[in-house]
């Protein structure tokens, strides 16, 4: 049996566009996809600080130490530039593995959504 465990996350980063023309997804910097452990193309789950939305999409890479985020497509409706987001991942594992697994967080700079 597999369980659904919490894997990473990004924790308060500001929205620094949104692109409702686009075909979909949350561009996040580079050096946040690497230091969280999220992958382009995972499924993340987004909460929106400022108006309570939850929602997922998948990520994709944007360019390294922009700070970028952006919600991309339909999701750009669920925030506003300027918005404080938590991004998180959850993975498939075995109840054993679970049990050691210990997931990845990160607090970037709120301001700059960039890693200090």
């Amino acid at each position: 049996m597999l369980i659904e465990v919490f894997k990473s996350k990004i924790h308060r980063v500001r929205v620094t566009e949104s692109d409702l023309n686009y075909i979909g997804s949350i561009t996040i910097d580079e050096d946040l996809l690497e230091a969280s452990g999220i992958v382009v193309g995972e499924r993340v789950y987004i909460v929106n600080v400022n108006n309570g939305e939850r929602f997922d999409t998948y990520a994709i890479k944007g360019k390294r130490k922009s700070g970028e985020i952006c919600l991309n497509g339909p999701a750009a409706r669920r925030v506003q530039k300027g918005d404080i987001i938590i991004i998180i991942s959850y993975a498939q594992m075995t109840f054993e593995e679970a049990k050691d697994f210990q997931p990845k967080i990160i607090f970037p700079d709120e301001k700059t959504n960039l890693l200090t």
